[in-house]
């Protein structure tokens, strides 16, 4: 009914039904694709144990060490992991663009659930020196480093491309969620039945990924024309394709100075047995912590995302609160203080890796996605695996304190680097 002062509505036109009004996204409207569902389920399981093992080597390392050396030995743990990602990310993300992207994740899963299998039964046996933990865990990152371009290159073919922003914040949530479970976990199983059991629980993860890909039907094929080869130039093209885009570029460089600095994982027993005295089960939280706020931060991205106007200077903000929190973190004597910095490392870092991972996806053409995530995985990886390194480094002479809060200065004044020296990223509106 119109009032007067509201005129009629025009009369429909003969033959064209009247304009229904779109319903609004579903913000788990990727999941309603059958592939994405299984692998996203899959990866819950597995990066849930993946994670949980991260901190049990870092916990059994500790243990298998003396005081004066429990820094520096921490801090291996990332140069182990990092130097395989190096050595194989060019020819990884050529493998991804070249192969089957399902069959080759097919191969690295079962590969790692072996290493993992290994390391639980020699821990079992008794394990008293950390090469055999250092050498396994190299071999499970060489694993890696081949199934982390062929899985997230996987996602695009998984949906359609107006729900792939969609399918990456939902991947966020996934990786968020099982960060929180894994070491959550690990804290309680190490404390209950040793920490054998949280290499074994790691290793039988990977057969729940294995089974969803063979349960995966109709996969669509990578786009566009692909290297009928694995060569020297599919890997420069990969690499000329990066550093002359200049947003990835950036976000690549900002992801690596910023957690190069602020990396402080590998600390957190020397917090927790020497700092805070919170024992195995209280290191598990704080391992946890930052997943606990990354998770919230998740399922506020999944809504939010599509309505983040400026997001290049979301970005940067983002980067600056996750190094403002862990200088706190580092002078904090408090569990709890502690616990909320790290968790607001979390969220800051999930705000922006979600932004940095929708800029590349959306620019990077479909046959040049495993090499451009190849590459980004040095950044990503090894911007925190060096950085355990260097915090390692800088604890063992100077304090866990120092190390963490310098760290924190650090990633402030490479994120003021990178925002001066790109106005684009500074200007970066969505599209």
């Amino acid at each position: 009914m119109t009032t007067p002062d509201q005129p009629a509505p025009p009369p429909p036109t003969p033959g064209i039904p009247p304009r229904v009004p779109a319903p609004a996204p579903s913000s788990f409207v990727a999941l309603q694709h059958r592939n994405f569902r299984l692998l996203w389920a899959g990866q819950l399981v597995s990066f849930s144990g993946t994670m949980m093992q991260s901190a049990a080597i870092l916990w059994h390392v500790s243990l298998l060490v003396p005081d004066n050396r429990k820094g520096l030995a921490l801090g291996m743990v990332g140069l182990v992991r990092i130097v395989p990602i190096i050595a194989f990310s060019l020819v990884s993300g050529v493998a991804a663009d070249v192969l089957d992207r399902r069959k080759l994740m097919l191969v690295t899963q079962t590969v790692m659930a072996a290493f993992a299998g290994i390391l639980a039964l020699l821990t079992f046996r008794g394990l008293h020196a950390v090469w055999p933990i250092y050498l396994l865990a190299a071999l499970g990152s060489a694993a890696a480093a081949f199934d982390g371009p062929a899985r997230q290159s996987l996602i695009p073919n998984l949906v359609p491309r107006e729900h792939l922003a969609n399918a990456i914040s939902l991947n966020t949530i996934m990786s968020q969620l099982a960060s929180v479970a894994g070491p959550s976990l690990a804290g309680a199983v190490i404390a209950l039945a040793g920490v054998g059991w949280a290499y074994l629980f790691n290793a039988a993860s990977f057969l729940v990924v294995i089974a969803a890909l063979l349960a995966m039907r109709h996969v669509k094929a990578a786009g566009g024309a692909q290297p009928t080869e694995m060569s020297l130039h599919a890997a420069l093209e990969g690499l000329r394709f990066v550093f002359f885009a200049d947003m990835i570029r950036a976000t690549m460089l900002l992801d690596f100075f910023a957690t190069f600095f602020s990396s402080a994982t590998a600390l957190l027993p020397i917090f927790a047995q020497d700092i805070l005295h919170v024992g195995a089960r209280g290191y598990g939280w704080l391992y946890a912590a930052p997943s606990v706020g990354a998770l919230v931060a998740s399922g506020g991205m999944v809504r939010l995302v599509e309505r983040i106007d400026r997001r290049g200077r979301v970005l940067l903000w983002a980067v600056c609160a996750y190094g403002a929190a862990t200088v706190v973190f580092g002078v904090s004597r408090s569990f709890w203080l502690t616990f909320g910095c790290l968790a607001l490392t979390g969220a800051a870092d999930t705000v922006s890796m979600v932004l940095r991972n929708i800029i590349r996806q959306m620019t990077t053409p479909d046959r040049l996605r495993g090499r451009m995530t190849s590459v980004n995985m040095i950044f990503f990886m090894g911007g925190p695996q060096l950085g355990e390194l260097e915090a390692g480094l800088v604890a063992n002479w100077f304090g866990a304190t120092v190390s963490v809060v310098s760290g924190g200065l650090g990633c402030l004044v490479a994120t003021l680097v990178v925002a001066a020296t790109t106005p684009a990223l500074r200007q970066y509106r969505r599209e």
